[in-house]
This record gives structure tokens, C-alpha cells and sequence, in this order.
């Protein structure tokens, strides 16, 4: 009848098993997002994001882990990052890498604490120590550049040698899951291949125009054979732009006492503690 209200089936209505019969809740945390979503279109759910909710880490997220389809597949990050990422309309592959990697440090914490133990090589001697990291402790980079255009993924550069003026963007998750299927592609069709073509390949990723020029074909010609001081400047001026977490933390090394900033170790370790 008008103006009566619409009742639910008591069938129908929504049962919390973890809530009304175990009396726990899985805990949602708030990641804050790098790049403040001033890269992502304005019809992408992720324009202007400051922060996304995420849940914590339970023992499906570690069936995901798990999962040799996906690790073959190269896209276990990307399915975890997702099934904890509260807001679905997010694609976590469409995020920049720096984004994901907030996601992914936050999620490593709700599942294993801040503690991360990881064999880490010291500059100063090159001895191996096994250091117990404070994933809390990582600062945030925060997008500090403007892009050419707002809601663009699309920076400016002038190449220190050549003087040509360089359009390039930051990568994203599917540009990662395409790097990985690609020399995954590489290493079983050219086992002895001596040469990595690392540098090149993620320029020609990278770059999206040089100087106005487009083509695809055209600009990876150009990135095969661009003054090595232009390469580096690229390279370096994307590296201290990129929005994301500073994976670099200090370590005492157990053999020569210095203490040096070293790269945090990102293998397997990270998301299947060894305690």
C-alpha cells in the first residue's frame, strides 16, 4: 500500500557470522593514496582519492598468495590488492605503481605487523645481514609535479643533450603485469640472451611523445639510441618524481657497524613471513 514501508524477509535479512557469532569484526584501515588521484581521469573513481579503505589480510587473501595460476599468470598482486580494496569500482590495475605500493605496504602490515625480516647486502662491505625492517616506518612521496593536463597521467621533460622536449607518464599496474609477461615471453624464447634490455624496454614505456612525435615505432628508435646522459636525466628526474612509498630505510650493518640506506628487499619473504 502507498506510504507503507517495504519489510525485508527475516530469511533474507544480512547475518554477520564473524559479528553476531564469533564477536570479531575483520578491521578496515584508511591507506592515503600518493598521488591524491590528480592523475586519474575525472570520470575514474580514483580522481581526486586522497586515501581508499581497505580491509586486513585473512586466510582467503593468502589462498590468493598461493594460487600458482595467478603467480604464473603474473597477476598475484593485482588480485590481492583488489580483494582487500573495500571500493570495487576501483581497478587496482589502473592505479599507478607508487599507489598500489601504499596499498601493498598497508596490507603486508594488517596481516604480518610492521616487522619485515629480510636479507638486505651492505654497501659499505657487501656482507649479507638479515635485518628486521619497520615497514611503518616508509614515508610517503607525495605527487609534487604537475601533470601537463589535470586528471592526465602525462608529465613534461626537456632531455639535458638533445633538447628535445619529452612527454612520459608513471606506470601502472597493468604496464607492470605487461613488463612481467613480457620478459617472462623473452626468457623462453632467448634463454641465452646475454643482454637485459630493462632500461630501454620501460622507456619505451614510459615515453609517450618526443618533440610532438607519437609514433610508437619512431619514439623506440629514439629511446635505443638517445645519448646515455639524456637516458639517465629521464630516468632520474622519473625516479625522484614518482608518486609512492620511499622503499629505502637505513640498516646497521653486523659486520662493518656502518650504517647505510639500502633498498628495501621486496622478494618472497614479504608477503610469507619466515615466522
Amino acid at each position: 500500500m502507498p506510504g507503507s514501508e517495504t519489510r525485508v524477509p527475516k530469511e533474507l535479512q544480512t547475518y554477520n557470522v564473524m559479528k553476531d557469532d564469533f564477536g570479531w569484526e575483520v578491521p578496515i584501515e584508511v591507506v592515503p593514496i600518493p598521488s591524491e588521484g590528480k592523475v586519474y581521469p575525472q570520470d575514474s573513481p580514483l580522481y581526486g582519492k586522497n586515501c581508499l579503505e581497505i580491509k586486513a589480510m585473512t586466510a582467503q587473501e593468502e589462498d590468493i598468495l598461493a594460487s600458482r595460476a595467478l603467480i604464473m599468470q603474473g597477476t598475484v598482486i593485482t588480485n590481492l590488492l583488489q580483494s582487500c580494496l573495500l571500493d570495487k569500482t576501483v581497478s587496482t590495475r589502473e592505479m599507478l605503481l607508487g599507489d598500489r605500493n601504499a596499498l601493498m605496504v598497508s596490507i603486508r602490515i594488517t596481516g604480518y605487523g610492521t616487522t619485515y625480516r629480510a636479507e638486505a647486502s651492505c654497501p659499505e662491505c657487501s656482507a649479507t645481514n638479515m635485518y628486521a625492517f619497520d615497514l611503518s616506518g616508509l614515508e610517503i612521496k607525495r605527487l609534487e609535479i604537475a601533470p601537463v593536463r589535470e586528471g592526465e597521467n602525462l608529465f613534461s621533460f626537456t632531455l639535458p643533450v638533445t633538447r628535445k622536449g619529452v612527454h612520459f607518464r608513471f606506470l601502472t599496474g597493468a604496464d607492470e603485469e605487461e613488463r612481467n609477461q613480457l620478459a617472462e615471453r623473452r626468457k623462453k624464447l632467448m634463454p641465452d640472451l646475454k643482454i637485459d634490455n630493462m632500461v630501454t624496454s620501460r622507456l619505451e614505456q614510459t615515453i609517450v611523445s618526443v618533440d610532438g612525435i607519437t609514433d610508437r615505432t619512431k619514439i623506440n628508435m629514439f629511446v635505443k639510441n638517445m645519448p646515455a646522459r639524456d637516458s639517465r636525466a629521464l630516468r632520474s628526474f622519473i625516479e625522484k618524481n614518482e608518486p609512492g612509498i620511499d622503499m629505502s630505510t637505513w640498516m646497521a650493518c653486523s659486520q662493518c657497524g656502518e650504517g647505510s640506506k639500502v633498498g628495501l628487499p621486496l622478494g618472497t619473504g614479504f608477503f610469507w613471513p619466515r615466522e
